[in-house]
This record gives structure tokens, C-alpha cells and sequence, in this order.
């Protein structure tokens, strides 16, 4: 059985690690000519980190990464502190794993070298041109025509293969927001000999400073050699525009009136990129025959529950076990033919819809929750936020309101892999 993954993403990736190790041929086809992973740093919650540690990819992944120690939440004015949620061995009891962070150049280095290893084909350069849905083909720039059991679209936001299963273009919504992201050496931030900045760096921390219309994070990646600076406000860029080169003295401007302490870290980045954030409602469906789509390219979010790469590794691994077990049964029938396979790779998408389709649509509108909550205006409603945040943590340990933690479990304590086997194991029985 083959399967066709169009894009070396993290979630293709991960899809491609997961059908390997259920035996299945698995061939990449990735539009850049080399592994050019986006963005800066990534969160890994607890979650995202089950997955990693079901396909042996955790130590790895920890060996590159750090687990957070805790979540700080501070005043943009000032820099005064809301509340430091500990993280570290406390989330990992509370959830069954820590939550890390990582470079996610790093990442995608640790899936890409793991595909090489299990003889994952990956072809770059591979523009998708056009798909033949009935036929399972996948056709290349320039005529060439690659052929599968199944295709999956882990193209991402402007996903070529969503296009396809719907028969138009299914743009991305502009959500009113953009994203400044920069990256700056440790030395560098050494070198402001600045008491506040030096206690930032002292941390494994994620510090995020909250404020209207706008908010800031700030972690470290590389081990403490590195780090993360995003700066999210609203979107100034054309309509259609989806990144380009940010003005410095425009985003330096747009942070004026915020910490002295941020307004330092932001004045050590040289060049910066901006880019357009987007979001998707939940789709009809996501696949067609079969044709499907996971992360990104079907329930893409926006990054204010630093759930998205976590989501892209739940759907990869899931569709890895179900398509493996498509294969198990056709192995078992003495007279398979295109017909079954079909209906049983039917069967699966309509499972693998049915396990993802309501978590991932639940993390996107809580990131639509978070927006209105970390960028609320100066009053009485931010002065609640902020007096529930001081009492509040990341675990029933540490939350002495209990709302946070509440909240925090529903996606953390989740486990994907062992809801697919579940689901699974009920319809054997029946």
C-alpha cells in the first residue's frame, strides 16, 4: 500500500514516520527544493509530546529542546508580573509529559533524518501541479504523474490538495492579526549587561506580556543559545499579502509604550519578518475518495494556544495507525481488490474525521478565546483577568481557582493515539 504525503511539514513528517512503522511505502513531495522549515521557535505541550514519545522521537526531541519551567505572564506597561504558572515536573505528573520547547529548524531536522532512516522516499522540488482524485495521482509541474492508495495534503495553510477535494479554492480568513518573529544569539542579549534581561535569560521559561490589541512571548531555543521573540498585533499588510519584509522602525513604534524591558529586546533585532495570520471554520469534510488533508491544510489556527504543531502530529500519527490497519485487512482477505481497498480507506478517513474533527476545532476557537483574553483594553475586565491569573496554574496542583487547570486538561490530558486504539478496539467487537 502507498502513501502520497504532499509536503515536509511537521505534520507530513510525522505522518510519514507513523505509516512507516506500519510497514507501508511512503513517498514526500515537498515544492522546496531543501528542508526550509518556517518560523523561529515552537511549543511542544503535553499532547503534542505523547505522539513524540509513541513514535521513539521524545529523547530526541528533548536532547534539542528544553522543558519549560513555567509560563510567565506580565503587564505590558511595565513589565510587572500577573502570575508565573510553574511548569516542569509539575505538568509532566499532571498530563504524563512535560511541555518543550524547541527550535523548530530542529524539529523538522529530527522527523526529516528519521524518514531518511526508515527509507522514506522524499522528493523536493516537487510542485504540485494538479490531482487526479479518481485515480490516486498526483500530478507534478511539468507533467509528471506520481501515483498512491491514498494521498494526504500536508501542504499547509494554502493547501493545493484542499483546493482539490472541494473543487475551488478554500482560502485561508484573515484573522486581523500579524506576527513580527525574531530570532537573536544569547551573546548578544549578554552584551545589554541589563539586570532584567539577564533574569529572562536565567529561565527556561516562556514569558509573554499582555496587553491591548497586542501581546509579546519570549523563550529561549538552542539550549539557552538562542532565542524567540514574536510580537502579534493587529494586521497591517495588504489583503492577499501573506508575508514580507517588516519595518523595523514601524514595529519598534508599534511597541512604544510597553516595557522598558521588551522594548530593549526588541531594539537587538536587526531584521525581522512579518507575517499575515490566518484561520479556517470548521470544514464540511476534509477528504475526498482518497484524498485528505491534517494540520494546517484542514484546521489551520491561530498561535494563541500553541497547539498547532501538537495538532499536526495527532492527525499524522493517527492516520498512520488506521492506514496501517487498512493494510492489515487487506493482507487478510484472499480476494482484495481496488474496490475494497477503496471502501476500506474509506472507512478509515471517516473514522480519522470523526476522532479529529472535534478537538482540533475546539483548540482553534480557544486560540479565538485567547486572542480576546490576552488582548483585552485597559479597565475592569483586565483587572479580573488578571486577579483570576494570579491564583490560577497550569495543573490541579498549583491552580488554586481551578478554571485554568480545568481548561489546561481537556487538551493536554488528551491522548490521541490511545482514542484511536479505543475507537478501534470497539469496532472489532462489534
Amino acid at each position: 500500500m502507498r502513501v502520497i504525503i504532499v509536503g515536509a511539514g511537521i505534520g507530513g513528517l510525522t505522518c510519514a514516520i507513523a505509516c512507516r512503522r506500519e510497514k507501508l511505502d511512503v513517498i514526500v513531495l515537498e515544492r522546496s527544493s531543501e528542508l526550509l522549515p518556517a518560523g523561529a521557535g515552537i511549543q511542544i505541550p503535553p499532547n503534542g509530546v505523547r505522539v513524540l514519545e509513541a513514535l521513539d522521537l521524545k529523547q530526541e526531541v528533548l536532547e534539542k529542546g528544553a522543558i519549560v519551567e513555567s509560563m510567565d505572564l506580565r503587564r505590558y506597561k511595565h513589565g510587572g508580573l500577573i502570575t508565573s504558572m510553574e511548569c516542569g515536573q509539575t505538568v509532566a505528573r499532571e498530563y504524563g509529559a512535560p511541555w518543550v520547547i524547541i527550535h523548530r529548524a530542529d524539529y523538522q531536522q529530527i522527523l526529516f533524518n528519521r524518514i531518511k532512516l526508515m527509507g522514506v522516499e522524499i522528493r523536493f522540488g516537487a510542485n504540485v501541479n494538479d490531482l487526479d482524485v479518481e485515480n490516486t495521482q498526483v500530478v507534478l509541474e511539468g507533467g509528471e504523474t506520481v501515483t498512491g492508495d491514498i494521498i494526504i495534503g500536508a501542504d499547509g495553510l494554502w493547501s493545493k490538495v484542499r483546493d482539490t477535494i472541494f473543487d475551488q479554492p478554500v482560502p485561508p480568513i484573515e484573522t486581523g492579526d500579524m506576527a513580527y518573529r525574531a530570532v537573536f544569539p544569547r551573546r548578544q542579549l549578554e552584551a545589554l549587561c541589563n539586570s532584567e534581561i539577564d533574569s529572562l535569560c536565567s529561565k527556561t521559561s516562556v514569558t509573554a506580556w499582555l496587553g491591548p490589541e497586542k501581546h509579546a512571548v519570549f523563550y529561549p531555543v538552542r539550549g539557552g543559545e538562542e532565542y524567540n521573540l514574536v510580537l502579534l498585533q493587529p494586521d497591517n499588510l495588504p489583503t492577499g499579502v501573506r508575508t514580507n519584509e517588516g519595518d523595523l522602525e514601524e514595529m519598534r513604534s508599534g511597541f512604544r509604550d510597553w516595557d522598558a524591558t521588551l522594548q530593549t529586546l526588541i531594539s537587538c533585532i536587526s531584521s525581522v519578518v512579518r507575517w499575515k495570520l490566518c484561520h479556517l471554520p470548521e470544514l464540511d469534510t476534509w477528504s475526498k475518495g482518497s484524498a485528505t488533508l491534517l494540520g494546517d491544510a484542514c484546521h489551520p489556527t491561530l498561535p494563541y494556544q500553541a497547539q498547532g504543531a501538537a495538532m499536526a502530529g495527532e492527525d499524522g500519527a493517527v492516520l498512520g495507525i488506521l492506514l496501517g490497519l487498512v493494510a492489515q485487512r487487506l493482507d487478510s482477505q484472499t480476494n482484495s481488490s481496488d474496490e475494497t481497498l477503496n471502501s476500506l480507506i474509506y472507512e478509515s478517513l471517516t473514522l480519522y474525521e470523526d476522532l479529529r474533527k472535534a478537538p482540533t476545532t475546539a483548540n482553534v476557537n480557544g486560540a479565538l478565546r485567547n486572542r480576546g483574553a490576552f488582548h483585552m483594553q485597559d479597565g475592569i475586565l483586565q483587572w479580573m483577568r488578571d486577579l483570576v491569573l494570579g491564583y490560577s496554574g497550569m495543573t490541579r496542583e498549583t491552580d488554586w481557582v481551578g478554571l485554568m487547570s480545568r481548561r489546561q486538561s481537556q487538551t493536554l490530558a488528551s491522548d490521541a493515539i490511545r482514542e484511536c486504539k479505543r475507537r478501534i478496539g470497539e469496532l472489532s467487537i462489534q
